[in-house]
Parts: C-alpha cells; sequence; structure tokens
C-alpha cells in the first residue's frame, strides 16, 4: 500500500478548523425588520403531550396583527435550534402585507415544554395542527367554516419541513411554502448516490439509495443544537439579562442562550420581543438533553457505528416530509438554497416531484444562498408573501407553476457578484413537462487505484458543515477549500470549453469501481465521495457549493471484476466559462463524513461504453438581479471559538493572503495607498484606483510622479506606508503566492550574462516550480522578437535585446496580470508597433496590462484605460477616450464646411468654432459629439469623421501642467 504523504500545516488547520468550529449554528437565518414592529399578543398554549399521555405541554406564540382584520392566516415555524424569535423578522413582515401571522417556540426549544421528537406526527406535526384550530377560534382570523381558517404554512429548514408534514397531515391548510428543507431526513444524514437502475428525469434528481455515508458533521452539529440551549437559528437573538425571571424557564444558566450576542457582551432584548432562548437541556436530562429517548437511541447508534440499523431508518422516514407528500395537494412553493452542503437541491428536487404526482400546483425556486450561503433577501420574500396573497385571498397576478433559479457570475464593479435568474415555463420532469435535457460531457482518464487509509484519516477536506456563511460572501471562497489527498483520489476531465457551460442540477456519470485483487476488503462495500470541480486555464479547482456526493458500492467480487454504478453527482448551478474544464474527483476519504474504519484498495475508472458527464442544462428567459439573499452572519459562536479565531489569525497574519472573496477576479485595487520615506519625503498619497479584466491600462506622470514606486509596491518590492493593494483579492505582501499570477518588468532584468537569453529564460521559469510546458518559451521569445540572438550569450546583447528578453520573461506563463516599467525603452519604431499589437492581443484574451510609460503617443494607441499621475498623487483616471475628450473640444469632416460652422455655431453651450479646409473644429462644452453630429445630419450636412481634437498629450499636459517639464 503507498506510503501516505504527512499532511501539511494548512491542512491541519483547516481540519481544526471544521472540528473548533463545528458547534456554530444550523439553519433558518431571518433579518431583523428595520421599521417599527407590529401588534403583537402572546400567548403560552396548554397543548396535549400526545397520544397514551395525559400531561399537557405549554407552547410559547406571538400572534402578529396587521392593521386590518379579520385576515389570513401564516403559520412561521423556526429552523432547528432556534426559537419564535428567529423568524421575528418574517413574521412581522408578513403580518404588514395584511397577514394574520403566528410564531411559536417548537416543543423542546425556546420556552415551549416538552421532548424533541424531530417533527413526529404525533408531537410536533400535532401541535401544529392543534395551533391551526386556535387560530380558527381567533377573531382576527378569516374562517371558510367552523374549526377551519384561511391559513397557509412556511419556514426554513426544520421548519419547512414542519410545512410539509402539517401539509400533508391537515387538511385545513390552503398553501404553503417550505424554504431550504429535506424530503427524507434519513437520505439527507445517510445519503446514497450510486444506483444501478435509471435517474429520475428531473434537473436534481438524486436516486436515494439505501445504506447510504452517514453525514456525521451535521447531524453532530444537529444533536448538539437539541442538547446545549444555544438559539443558534438566528445570530440576531439576543439573550436575556442575567437574574431575569427568564432564567428558571429555560432551565439554563442566565445569559447563555445566544452565544454571539454573548460573544460581544450584548445581552438586551431583540426587536421588543420576550426573552426567550434556543433549548436547553433540563436538569438531569443526562447525554440526551432534551430529545425523546427514540431519537436518542437512533442518534447514538449511527455515530457511534457509522451505519443506519432498521430502527433509525424508520424512525427518519416516519418524521420525514417523504412520508406524506403524496397527500399533499395544497399549493406548493418550493424554495431551496444552492450553496447547502445540508439539505441539497435534491431535497427540493424529491419534493416537487412527488407532491406534483399527487396533483398539487407546485413551483420551484432555487436561490443564492442556503445553510452555507444565506437566507432569502427582500425580493424572495417578497415572492413569497405574493404566493400566499394569490392562494389564501385570490389578490394579484399568479405565480403560477414555474421554474426560476438564479446564477452567479462576475464580479460588478462594486464588488458585488452579478446575479442572473433564469426562468422555465415548468420544473422538468414534473406533470406533463419533458425531462431534463442533458449534454453528453466527454472525459478522459484511464482507469485508477485509490487507498482507503486506516480509520480513514487524514481525510479530504470538502466544506466546513456550518460555516460555509462565514466565507461564503460567496461561494468563491467557500469553493477553494477543497482539500484531495494524494493517493486517495482519482481524476477524469473534460476538454475547456468552447463556450460557457451553465450546470443547472445535479450531472450524472457511469462509474466502475471494483477491488484490488489481493487485498483486503470491507465487508459493507466501497465508500467513496464524488465531486464535480471547476478548473480554470490557470490550473486553480473551484469546487462549486463546496458539495459532494457520497456512494456506497457493495458486494465488490473477489476477483477484481469491476461493479458498474450511476453516480448522481451534486445539484449546482455553475457556468463553467469558456477555456475552463471539467473535473471529476472520486476521493475515498471526506472529512465532513464517517470513515470507512478498514484499510482498502480500490480501482476506479469510467464506463467504457459512457465515458461522459451527462450534464442538465435547463433553458429559459434571464433578467438580472442584485444577489437576493443576505449573507449568514455571526452564527452563534462560543467565546472559545472566537478566541481561537482570534489566536489563529495573529500568528498567521504575515502568512495570509486575506483573501477579499469580493474581488477574487478583480485583477488590480489599489485603496489609499501611501509610501513615505525618511525626511517626510511623500513618494505616493492616497492613491487608489481599480483595473478590470481584459484592459490595457497606461500609468501616466511626469519624472517623480510615484509610478515606479507603485509598481514596485505593487510587486511586494516595497511595502506600503498606508492603504492596500490587492491583486485578485488577496491583499499584496512580499512573498504573497498571488504574485505567481503576475508577470512583470518593473526594473532592471537580473540576466546571468555567461548564459545565453533561453536559459536564462528557462532557469527563471524552473525557480517558480511550475510545469515546463505552462511555460510557453516559443510564444514569448517570438513576441520578442530575438531570433537566432535568443541562442546567443546575454553579455553579447545590446540594451534593446535586453529589454526585449525581459519583455519575454515577463509574458511567460500567460500570466493573468502583467506589469511593464517603460517596456519600449530600446526599442526601436518596428518593435514598438509590434509590441502594441501584442499587449491589444494578450488582454483580448481576458488577461490584464498594466504599462508605465512616457511615450503619449504610444499609450494613446496601446491603452483603453489611463490613470495619471502628478507629484505622486491621483490627478485623473478613466477610459482614454473620455480623458482625451475631456476638453469638450471635437473635430469634424464634413462636405460642407460653411454649413456644418453655422450649424455648430447656433447651438447653446458651444463655443469657438473654426473652418480648417475640410475640417471644422468646435468647443462643444459640455454637448455630447453625438448631439453636434445629429444636428449637423439635420442641417443637411454629410459627416464623414467626428472624434475629438486634442491628443492625449493635451490632456496630459493640461492635467499636470508645463510647468511639470514633462
Amino acid at each position: 500500500m503507498p506510503k501516505l504523504p504527512r499532511p501539511r500545516p494548512r491542512q491541519v488547520i483547516a481540519a481544526a478548523v471544521v472540528v473548533v468550529l463545528a458547534a456554530a449554528g444550523v439553519v433558518w437565518l431571518n433579518q431583523d425588520s428595520s421599521e417599527a414592529p407590529v401588534a403583537t399578543r402572546e400567548a403560552v398554549l396548554d397543548l396535549e403531550s400526545g397520544p397514551g399521555r395525559d400531561e399537557p405541554i405549554k407552547l410559547d406564540t406571538t400572534l402578529y396583527l396587521p392593521e386590518t382584520t379579520p385576515a389570513p392566516a401564516v403559520l412561521v415555524a423556526h429552523g432547528f435550534g432556534g426559537s419564535k424569535r428567529s423568524v421575528d423578522g418574517d413574521a412581522q413582515e408578513l403580518a404588514r402585507r395584511g397577514f394574520v401571522v403566528l410564531a411559536w417556540s417548537a416543543r423542546g426549544f425556546g420556552r415551549s415544554e416538552g421532548q424533541i421528537g424531530l417533527n413526529a406526527k404525533d408531537y410536533e406535526v400535532a401541535d401544529a395542527s392543534a395551533l391551526v384550530s386556535w387560530l380558527a377560534e381567533q377573531p382576527e382570523v378569516q374562517t371558510t367554516a367552523p374549526g377551519d381558517p384561511v391559513v397557509g404554512v412556511t419556514g426554513g429548514s426544520y421548519g419547512g419541513a414542519l410545512s410539509l408534514l402539517l401539509a400533508g397531515t391537515d387538511k385545513r391548510v390552503d398553501a404553503l411554502a417550505p424554504v431550504i428543507t429535506y424530503n427524507d431526513l434519513g437520505q439527507a444524514l445517510l445519503p446514497n448516490s450510486a444506483t444501478t437502475q435509471a435517474v429520475a428525469g428531473s434537473p436534481a434528481a438524486n436516486p436515494y439509495t439505501a445504506d447510504g455515508v452517514f453525514k456525521r458533521s451535521w447531524a453532530g452539529i444537529f444533536f448538539a443544537a437539541g442538547l446545549g440551549g444555544a438559539d443558534v437559528a438566528n445570530p440576531t437573538a439576543q439573550a436575556p439579562e442575567a437574574g431575569s425571571e427568564e432564567d428558571d424557564d429555560s432551565g439554563g444558566a442566565a445569559g447563555t442562550a445566544d452565544p454571539a450576542a454573548a460573544a460581544t457582551g450584548d445581552t438586551g432584548q431583540a426587536q421588543g420581543q420576550s426573552g426567550d432562548r434556543g433549548a436547553a437541556a433540563p436538569r438531569g436530562a443526562g447525554a440526551c438533553g432534551r430529545f425523546t429517548a427514540e431519537v436518542c437511541r437512533a442518534y447514538s447508534q449511527v455515530a457511534t457505528t457509522g451505519r443506519a440499523d432498521q430502527q433509525t431508518v424508520d424512525l427518519l422516514r416516519s418524521v420525514s416530509p417523504a412520508s406524506v407528500t403524496s397527500a399533499i395537494t395544497q399549493p406548493t412553493m418550493l424554495v431551496q438554497g444552492e450553496q447547502d452542503t445540508l439539505f441539497g437541491l435534491d431535497q427540493a428536487d424529491a419534493n416537487a416531484r412527488q407532491i406534483s404526482a399527487a396533483g398539487a400546483p407546485v413551483k420551484v425556486v432555487w436561490y443564492t444562498g442556503g445553510h452555507d450561503g444565506g437566507s432569502p433577501g427582500p425580493q424572495l420574500r417578497a415572492q413569497i408573501a405574493d404566493w400566499f396573497d394569490f392562494h389564501l385571498r385570490g389578490q394579484g397576478s399568479d405565480p403560477g407553476t414555474g421554474f426560476e433559479y438564479a446564477v452567479t457570475g462576475a464580479l460588478r464593479a462594486q464588488g458585488a457578484p452579478s446575479v442572473r435568474t433564469v426562468t422555465a415555463g415548468a420544473y422538468p420532469g414534473l406533470g406533463g413537462a419533458a425531462p431534463t435535457t442533458r449534454e453528453q460531457l466527454p472525459l478522459t482518464g484511464e482507469q485508477q487505484v485509490v487507498v482507503n487509509p486506516p480509520g480513514g484519516n487524514p481525510a479530504s477536506i470538502s466544506s466546513m458543515p456550518g460555516l460555509g456563511s462565514l466565507i461564503a460572501g460567496s461561494s468563491r471562497l467557500a469553493g477553494r477549500i477543497s482539500i484531495d489527498l494524494p493517493g486517495q483520489v482519482a481524476r477524469f476531465s473534460s476538454a475547456p470549453q468552447a463556450q460557457q457551460l451553465l450546470i443547472a442540477g445535479a450531472s450524472t456519470v457511469k462509474l466502475r469501481v471494483g477491488a484490488q485483487p489481493g487485498q483486503a476488503q470491507p465487508p459493507d462495500g466501497a465508500v467513496l465521495f464524488a465531486k464535480l470541480y471547476d478548473v480554470g486555464p490557470d490550473g486553480t479547482r473551484t469546487l462549486p457549493a463546496s458539495a459532494v456526493s457520497a456512494f456506497r458500492v457493495p458486494r465488490l467480487p473477489a476477483d477484481g471484476s469491476p461493479v458498474e454504478v450511476t453516480v448522481s453527482l451534486p445539484g449546482i448551478v455553475r457556468p463553467i466559462e469558456a477555456e475552463h474544464r471539467v473535473e471529476l474527483a472520486v476521493a475515498t476519504t471526506d472529512q465532513a463524513y464517517a470513515p470507512q474504519q478498514l484499510p482498502a484498495v480500490y480501482t476506479v475508472s469510467l464506463a467504457p461504453d459512457a465515458a461522459a458527464l451527462a450534464v442538465p442544462l435547463v433553458p429559459g428567459s434571464r433578467s438580472s438581479s442584485a444577489p437576493p439573499m443576505f449573507p449568514l452572519v455571526g452564527i452563534g459562536v462560543v467565546l472559545v471559538v472566537v478566541a481561537a479565531a482570534v489566536a489563529v489569525a495573529a500568528v498567521r497574519r504575515k502568512r495570509s493572503d486575506t483573501l477579499d472573496p469580493s474581488l477574487a477576479e478583480v485583477p488590480l485595487v489599489i485603496e489609499g495607498l501611501s509610501k513615505s520615506y525618511p525626511g517626510g519625503f511623500k513618494a505616493v498619497s492616497d492613491l487608489s484606483f481599480r483595473v478590470e479584466r481584459g484592459q490595457v491600462l497606461g500609468l501616466l506622470g511626469p519624472n517623480g510622479a510615484g509610478k515606479t514606486t507603485t509598481l514596485r509596491m505593487l510587486m511586494g518590492l516595497i511595502q506600503p506606508t498606508e492603504g492596500e493593494i490587492r491583486v485578485f483579492g488577496h491583499r499584496i505582501r512580499s512573498g504573497a503566492p498571488v504574485l505567481s499570477r503576475i508577470g512583470s518588468f518593473v526594473e532592471g532584468a537580473g540576466f546571468l550574462p555567461h548564459l545565453s537569453g533561453r536559459a536564462n529564460l528557462e532557469l527563471y521559469w524552473a525557480a517558480t516550480g511550475r510545469p515546463v510546458d505552462k511555460a510557453h518559451f516559443d510564444e514569448a521569445l517570438d513576441v520578442a522578437g530575438l531570433g537566432a540572438a535568443v541562442e546567443r550569450k546575454v553579455k553579447t546583447y545590446s540594451q534593446g535585446m535586453r529589454q526585449r528578453l525581459a519583455i519575454a520573461q515577463a509574458m511567460l506563463g500567460f500570466p493573468d496580470l502583467m506589469v511593464l516599467d517603460e517596456p519600449t525603452n530600446g526599442l526601436d519604431p518596428p518593435q514598438i508597433h509590434q509590441m502594441r499589437e501584442v499587449l491589444r492581443r494578450y488582454a483580448a484574451t481576458g488577461r490584464t496590462v498594466v504599462v508605465s510609460s512616457h511615450l503619449l503617443a504610444e499609450v494613446e494607441q496601446t491603452c483603453d484605460h489611463v490613470v495619471v499621475m502628478h507629484r505622486g498623487r491621483l490627478v485623473a483616471s478613466g477610459g482614454v477616450d473620455d480623458i482625451v475628450a475631456g476638453g469638450g473640444e471635437a473635430t469634424f469632416r464634413v462636405d460642407d464646411p460653411a454649413a456644418a460652422a453655422a450649424a455648430l455655431g447656433a447651438l447653446d453651450g458651444v463655443g469657438e468654432v473654426l473652418v480648417d479646409g475640410e475640417l471644422v473644429h468646435a468647443d462643444l462644452g459640455t454637448l455630447p459629439r453625438s448631439a453636434a453630429v445629429a444636428e449637423l445630419v439635420r442641417a443637411g450636412v454629410a459627416v464623414e469623421q467626428a472624434g475629438p481634437r486634442r491628443r492625449l498629450e493635451d490632456a496630459f499636459l493640461q492635467l499636470v501642467g508645463e510647468e511639470s517639464g514633462a
């Protein structure tokens, strides 16, 4: 068996973070409303505890009242570990929309009594049904018959499942809108994504095969939330003040209800609500906290063995919406998050198929958040309210039964990701809708051997359960934490894409898995983890949504004969851009799951008759929008975690890249940059500008303007006094890894004179540690134009030849950002012209070039943007055309100069007009050149050419002044 590699420090730290921060919260998070609270009425209701038990329990409730009653009602259920306070913001929003809203703390949470049964039909679901009956008795609630209110139900995660279970068991529910929830809790916590049968035709279908792999990290977070008393469902909720009357009600120590509040020392009341808090274990509860004995036994059984026995499977099935979806006929809006390693898109997909089969109208919405990404933002919450408006009181337009999904794209200029919504007429595969279209994406890769180490340790890392929201901002950073360990992963790759490929759902692939002959194999089969990477042209791997599909292949033949299975990959929404590849990785371990304890060796290969990935495509109309969610912030983290995070940050500050995910696709951002030297001289002062992909930016300024100092700080050669430089989101410092993405020629290149030009380039590239085939030596040398001289020793080179060799070195590897300081020094006019074309072609590939030059005519012809510096300060920035046209002077070539001069001179705001042969020069002031052209055309003048009268040199001199000596 191959020798296992020693884990690197960053892998150890990442694994430690997963373990330490597993106490962070789960589920449905809501934003508090900034408007004045609506009228509320508190009530503690006595409900029967359950079949065969006489003692009642008390549920803590809050009724939110709209301005006009009677009105339809909406039940709002909270997430696991939360309480009625967790949904206060949503409840107030719905009340302002005119609904009577009832929020309550489920049994075992907040100040409600009883034990947690995980939405058992005889307990939590029966409680909700009793609340429906109570609503029917309230005079503010509209009814259709005695005991039958007009009522909808919504909630997220645990509360979303309650919505489905209630609708499936109580026909008085008229409409529902569950959010980021599950269909089958057994498959959510013990998934098995491999089958020998066909997979359903909906976009994110999963085969849901029995005997899955235990998702131990998320399951552990769930169980901890039911033990310790943290209101992890709402980090903005506040704990009661120490010594308040509520301390005795909840059975816990004062001031410990909300770790996020405790960490900041803020223990005030939130939103005027009563001071309830998350579930606290009653005294003497032991290891089970507030869980029922059945739930406690099930968790103990699966957590200690890693497998679910039949009793556990039956329990999880009984508390899952899948047990009642065949009875749900009410209009259902299913909202699921695209950033969710707990309840993926497959769970909403299963709910949609089953509820539609029962005859109910179903609308499906996938949004950019989830348990790892954030709760729905105001636009999506408004859609949910619209759903209830139409289906509870017949108001507004019919929201229909279509399908919407959000596509996160590149970063906007302000740093936020662009999000577009794709809308399809129906969810593919439902009812009469056609099944999902799947494109066959060929994969390459030979059969590979993978090792499961003893104890499954060390393990690969794909996600940080419960913490994705802290690093997601986007999914960009979250998707970069994935670590696959050598020897434990098989990889299969597609060719680079010629155009964008938009994956919308769960791809499938046929794999062959076999036992290595002569090696002992676990009796319960192979446990494997499949994931789909987006691989950029530079080799950077991103794991969309940090998602992974766990699967088990039982009974591998001892002779090594492979078993062929179809694996459903995680449901994702991901645009694979041109020149990017798709990579399928199949690993033997994953930190978030229970490991296969026994050592094993497997073979993994693509099915020879189907060596392709079946990628789901869902076309539709597109519209742009702002990100429709708030990031999850402030998840309840205990004080020791905060202290640990501070300590780790202090230790690693100088070594960290301090990535800003919102700038991960921006080549260069300089903000507040200053550089002072002893004696008080300030070379650069408060400089700020931004460079986008595909730009050729000219950095201009007279001698002493601070250009070279700025470029030296950009390359990490000197450190700024104030401010910062970020390249692709990484803060620049000496030795920063992101510097490998920059090709530079800032100061004289230190070539070895006794070696040839080619040898110098090869030596430089070897020092970077990158593969030789990524250097592109021939292309760079062709650009340099050295010809046969590249084989001569550098000591024989002229200054111009050294300059060209330095430019070739900067271009090696085709860096994403190229920085050139006076690149045309020593070049003759033909070479300057060639350089101009090279830089333009280079930027056209999506890469970025920053050029510092004193040749203004060349900058004007080469660059599309300029930054002008003078005495260390920014004096202008923008497009070259904008800078040149800044004076308002324009020149027109026309057929009738006299008529043109008369027409222009009659326009308001136009100054001096001069005729020069066929040319007419005019000072347009603030009048757009296009408006002047339009006026000339209306006057019957034929305009052959129109442009600015000034050159870049004129604009430059006006900006920096003649006295600069430029």
